[in-house]
């Protein structure tokens, strides 16, 4: 049961930013930018997959089954790769980039502390310029609140997978602009 009178019927973030569109709206457009139309080497699909693994690091059950959704339905490898990241970046089927930077959120969730050199250099080597590495660090560090926000107030989870589909249908199609 939410900590607080949500006015709708909406799960997880999306009740929140409903029941106040003055931060809703802020917080959609930030997440519009990080996940889909921000200018980042990384695809949609794979920042998705850094969102949904950052938010089950943080045991956000909303958070990691819609961004797992929203990644599973723009990546090859669907559902299963993204169960695979989830279970063991180390050795799920995506690519020693992507594994890298998997670690460098990982180091970002973790701690409010600098990322390790190692953790750096290994993402360099594995062919990481700045801006990977910087979106992937800011997409860790805005999940860390947003896995807060939802999990802080106990918001709603909807317990039918079919759920995160139809929501990753919308978000794929139209953005996080329409989801509120």
């Amino acid at each position: 049961m939410p900590h607080i009178q949500i006015a709708n019927d909406l799960p997880g973030i999306s009740g929140l930013m409903a029941q106040r569109p003055d931060t809703g709206a802020v917080l959609s457009r930030l997440a519009e930018v990080l996940l889909r139309s921000g200018d980042s080497p990384l695809s949609r699909g794979e920042r998705e997959l850094i969102a949904a693994y950052v938010s089950a690091l943080n045991c956000t059950e909303f958070c990691s089954a819609s961004h797992g959704a929203f990644a599973a339905a723009q990546l090859e490898g669907g559902h299963d790769l993204v169960r695979a990241v989830i279970a063991d970046p180390a050795s799920a089927p995506v690519s020693p980039l992507i594994r890298a930077l998997l670690a460098v959120a990982a180091e970002v969730q973790a701690e409010a502390r600098p990322v390790s050199d190692g953790a750096i250099a290994a993402a360099r080597a594995a062919g990481a310029g700045d801006a990977e590495i910087h979106d992937t660090v800011l997409i860790a560090a805005a999940f860390a609140m947003f896995n807060r926000y939802v999990s802080g107030l106990a918001t709603e989870v909807p317990s039918d997978p079919a759920f995160y589909d139809v929501a990753a249908a919308l978000i794929v199609e139209h953005g996080y602009g329409a989801s509120l």
